[in-house]
């Protein structure tokens, strides 16, 4: 279930989330590498990620015979209305500025000279695209232009906004990260978009936002027939409609459990079932 971004850049099928992980992150990240996950989200906003300990695991894990290069790394542009007054960049500076301060921020805490995706974390208005938006973008799309991303994506976007965005950008977002509800048909509307134009659609909470799902009667049958549990049902489910799930555990058994989900094989009616179970 290789996928590949319109602009012909293939990504991992799962990702490991390190949102919350606080002191916890850089040996989490290794673990999670060597459980066999390559590729790693993040973002440089210290409310929510320790992005410089992503780093300092990186650092261990080339030392492992782990390179760079055999792994995605994907961070994220969070403006003043997502940070507290730790922000990695002159809050009272220009937008541009700020996205290319913390851009380079990132890429010292990570230790690397580029990163494989670069997302604007989530829009400066709720239901639109206003002129902040589109200043923050120019900015990311000048950073791909410049090879120092390979791609650039949205997060925490409505479709009413992925739609403007696509129309609106000289780059389209190559990719989209939203939290991923069941009971809006794992944010279908999105998703369609998404397929629309390419761009691949990344799903996380995909277990916490979708606690009944989890626990639903039918998921649980499915998984007993499969011999798995219905964690890595949920995840195999997100692979077979298309999305790139990720995951946030920090049970190193519960890492390989999940990267196991590529390998279940479910039934057309097991993936119709589901896709409405929330609804």
């Amino acid at each position: 279930m290789a996928l590949t971004t319109y602009n012909n850049v293939p990504l991992p099928s799962f990702m490991y989330g390190t949102a919350w992980k606080k002191e916890a992150t850089a040996q989490l990240v290794q673990q999670a590498v060597t459980a066999g996950f390559r590729a790693i989200d993040t973002a440089n906003q210290l409310i929510h990620y320790q992005e410089a300990l992503v780093g300092e695991a990186l650092e261990v894990l080339a030392k492992q015979g782990i390179a760079r290069e055999t792994l995605f790394l994907q961070t994220k542009f969070t403006p003043t209305n997502g940070q507290d007054h730790r922000t990695p960049y002159d809050a009272s500076a220009d937008l541009t500025t700020q996205v290319r301060q913390s851009f380079d921020s990132s890429l010292s805490h990570l230790h690397t000279d580029y990163v494989d995706s670069y997302v604007l974390h989530g829009p400066y208005s709720r239901y639109t695209l206003g002129a902040e938006d589109r200043e923050v973008w120019t900015a990311m799309e000048a950073l791909y232009r410049a090879g120092k991303t390979t791609m650039i994506g949205i997060s925490n976007v409505t479709a009413g906004q992925l739609a403007q965005l696509c129309a609106q950008a000289t780059v389209k977002p190559m990719v989209v990260q939203n939290r991923c509800y069941a009971a809006l048909g794992w944010d279908q509307e999105v998703r369609e978009i998404c397929q629309a134009h390419g761009i691949i659609y990344q799903g996380f909470s995909l277990l916490t936002a979708n606690r009944e799902v989890v626990a639903d009667p039918e998921v649980r049958a499915i998984a007993k027939r499969l011999g798995t549990g219905p964690a890595q049902v949920i995840f195999a489910f997100a692979m077979h409609v298309g999305m790139l799930p990720l995951t946030g555990t920090t049970n190193p058994q519960r890492m390989k459990e999940d990267l196991q989900a590529e390998q279940l094989t479910l039934s057309a009616e097991d993936i119709q079932r589901i896709e409405v179970i929330g609804m």
